[in-house]
Formats: structure tokens, sequence, C-alpha cells
């Protein structure tokens, strides 16, 4: 607001002429003093301009004043709306609590159930733990009961009949039975068994037993082998000269031969399938035995009386030839392998744990366990 200063009233200004023409003259009486109507309508004036300014002051006041209430009326609005915002997430967050004080009582039920529940697992897991030991130790038993059977029956079938096979497959079986037992102190029993196993497949029995057969299917075949003389057939002769004929006819009552000091240079010829055939029961003996000797031996008499007494042209005679040297280079050879060490080692082992359980005493279930003599002498001790 600007106040106004009310203008005074000039002074007109007389001239210096004048004055001095005043004072020449004559003085006249003086003017009567003018009226102060004049100050009072510039005061009046001046008061009306600072009204009308108080006025346009005021006016701008309240004009300001109106613009600040619709601003202030709008962020009223805007508080309550925030206020309404505000109550509504006061709400939703009194709902999370209720919900999470729920849960929490929820969580704590279930945390109790499961603490119930981890306990009855515990017991559950110990009374099984208990079982389960008492299942294991017979379930190791009856292994290695199935174990030495199966080794003792082995052992009994090569040394009665020499069936290698047979023993090979049981030892195969013991070998799987032994690998389920959960004792390691039977590891030892494994390594013996699997040296025996060793040992009966390097004497090859699968080779053997061909080689066996092979012997009795030529033993059966050698009284149909031909031989050289006295099994020719008829028709032969009529084909021969006159001095061969002559001289069968005086071979049949002066027959010069070489004797070479063996059993066969004394023998006719009607015992070579005999004796050929007892060569070859040599030899499956010699094959059963595991003599490697004789029956190299055995197989090259069979071979040379083959060559001898029998037809050397007659396919029979050369096929059984054939199957004499096919035996002769046969693979089935070494010495007899010897059975029975894991046997003894698993019979011991089952002997030294019987012992150590009996003379370990068994405390009941449930007792205390009594505490050695050194501890409960240092808790007498003050």
């Amino acid at each position: 607001m600007t106040t106004e200063t009310p203008p005074t009233a000039p002074i007109p200004a007389t001239p210096a002429p004048a004055a001095a023409a005043a004072s020449a003259t004559p003085r006249r009486p003086a003017d009567p003093a003018p009226r102060r109507g004049g100050g009072a309508l510039a005061v009046a004036i001046l008061i009306s301009l600072a009204a009308l300014g108080a006025a346009g002051y005021t006016a701008y006041t309240v004009w300001s004043m109106r613009q600040d209430l619709g601003a202030a009326n709008g962020l009223r609005g805007q508080v309550d709306t925030l206020q309404g915002t505000v109550d509504g997430l006061r709400d939703d967050n009194a709902n999370l609590r209720r919900r999470v004080s729920d849960a929490d009582g929820v969580n704590r039920s279930a945390r109790e159930e499961m603490l119930g529940v981890s306990e009855r697992t515990k017991n559950l897991e110990d009374a099984v733990a208990n079982l389960s030991e008492r299942s294991l130790s017979g379930h190791d038993a009856m292994l290695l009961d199935e174990a030495e059977s199966l080794l003792r029956m082995a052992k009994e079938r090569f040394a009665l009949f020499g069936d290698a096979s047979g023993a090979l497959s049981a030892y195969d079986l013991a070998d799987k039975t032994l690998a389920g037992v959960n004792d390691s102190a039977f590891a030892a029993v494994r390594q013996n068994l699997t040296a025996e196993r060793e040992a009966l497949a390097a004497v090859a029995p699968s080779a053997r037993a061909s080689d066996l057969d092979t012997l009795a299917d030529l033993r059966a075949q050698l009284p149909t082998l031909p031989l050289k003389d006295l099994d020719a057939p008829a028709g032969e002769n009529e084909s021969r000269t006159f001095w061969q004929r002559a001289g069968d006819a005086l071979g049949s009552i002066v027959k010069v031969s070489h004797d070479d000091g063996t059993p066969m240079g004394l023998a006719d010829d009607r015992l070579a399938r005999e004796l050929a055939a007892l060569d070859v029961a040599h030899a499956e003996a010699a094959v059963l035995a595991y003599d490697d000797l004789g029956r190299a031996a055995a197989l090259k008499r069979v071979d040379a009386t083959l060559a001898a007494r029998f037809k050397p042209n007659a396919p029979a005679v050369q096929a059984a030839r054939a199957r004499v040297a096919a035996l002769l280079a046969s693979q089935a050879k070494g010495t007899e392998p010897k059975l029975g060490a894991a046997l003894t080692e698993l019979r011991n082992l089952r002997s030294v744990h019987a012992l150590q359980a009996g003379s370990a005493p068994v405390a009941p279930a449930g007792a205390p366990v009594p505490a050695p003599a050194s501890t409960a002498a240092s808790k007498a001790t003050p």
C-alpha cells in the first residue's frame, strides 16, 4: 500500500519590482487571512486516497486469500483421499496381521506335530535298526551256510567225478553268495575262492569235456573200422594176379612178419580193435586224471595202431586219425587243481566268529551299560 502526500498550494511569487513598488507606495492595510477551506479539501482528498488504497489492498488481500483457500480446499481433498487410502491400508495391515498370527499359530501347531512325528520316527528307526541287526545276522548266517554247501559240493564233485565244469559253476554261485555277506571279515574267503576258480578255468573244462566225448565216440567207432587183410571184401581178390593169389594162399599157412618187440607184433590182427579200444580207454583215464603225458602216449599208440593194422585209404580210418591228431593238439592240458582252501578258510572264520559271539555277553535291551572300573574309581574319589 502506497501513501500519497497531498499537494501543497503553490505560493505565488511576487516579482521584485512589485515588492520595491510596494515598499515605495504607502502601506495599505493587510489583506485578511485566507479561509482555511482549501486545506480541509486537501486533507479530505488525502484521506479518500488513503481509503481507496486501503480498499484496494484489502481487495487484493481478499482475492489472494480466496486463491489460497481454493488451493487449501484442493489439498484438503487430497489429504482426505490419502487419509482414506491410509485407513484402507491400515485395515489391510490389520487383516494381514491377523492372518500372520493365525499362520503363526498353525505353524506352531505344525511344528509341535512335526516334533512329535520326528520323535516317533526316531523311535521307529531305533526299532528298525535293532530288528535289522538281528535279521542281518540271520541273513549272513544263511548266506554263509549256502556258500559252504556250494564249496563242499564243488570239491566232492570234482574229487569223485572229475567234473571241472560243474565245480566251476558251483564256485561261481558261491562267490555270488559271499558277495551278499555284509561282514568284511570274509573277504579272504573270496580271495581263495577266486584263486581256485582261476585254477579250474586254467584246465579248460569245456575243452576237456569235448575231448572226453570225442574219445568215447572214437572208442565206439573202432569196431566198425576196416582192417587191412581180414576185412577186405571178396571182390578185391578177383583183380589180383596169379602170384599174389598164390602168396595169399601160402600166407595162410606160413606168414613172415617183422617183430618189433611190442605187444602189437605178437598179437593177431583180429585183436587190433581191442588193443586200440584199450588205448582209447587209457587216454580217457589220463584225461580224467589230468595226466598229459599218459594221454599223449595213449593217443600216439592209437594212431600207430590205426596206421599199421587198419586200411589207411578208408575214409573212416582217415577221419579217426584226424580226430586223434586233433586230440593231440587239444588245449585241455594242465595239472589237477587243488580245491578246498576256500572251504577251509570259511569254516575257520565261522568258528572264530562263533567263539567271539559266545564269549561276548549280550546286554538286555534298555539295560544300562556298566561303567569301567577306572571310571567308577575316579567318580568315587573326591
